[in-house]
């Protein structure tokens, strides 16, 4: 079984694409970097004229390999210095599911 990370936020629409660039370019660049990373994935929705909504999700080895990306307290949603430019909300947490591991 393996470990499901999933972080969700409103974004600002007009920003969406520009947003998702960021989150490969810091987020999943980090995950890809940190051993026991699986895979991750990015999903935007829009939720109206001027909100959208992003997932990412990725996929772990194990709550130990989360660690080595997010640091101990690995529930504390992790931000990277230019996010504040496109999110709408910051949740402080994040989420983790058992899980089978990407295909």
């Amino acid at each position: 079984m393996t470990i499901l990370r999933e972080w969700r936020a409103e974004i600002r629409r007009e920003l969406c694409k520009e947003y998702v660039e960021y989150v490969q370019a810091t987020g999943i660049a980090g995950y890809r970097e940190s051993s026991g990373n699986l895979g991750a994935t990015i999903a935007t929705r829009d939720l109206d004229e001027t909100r959208s909504e992003i997932v990412v999700l990725s996929w772990w080895t194990n709550r130990d390999a989360i660690r080595e990306f997010a640091g101990d307290a690995i529930d504390i949603a992790r931000y990277f210095p230019r996010d504040d430019a496109f999110l709408l909300t910051r949740p402080n947490f994040v989420q983790h599911y058992e899980s089978e591991a990407p295909r």
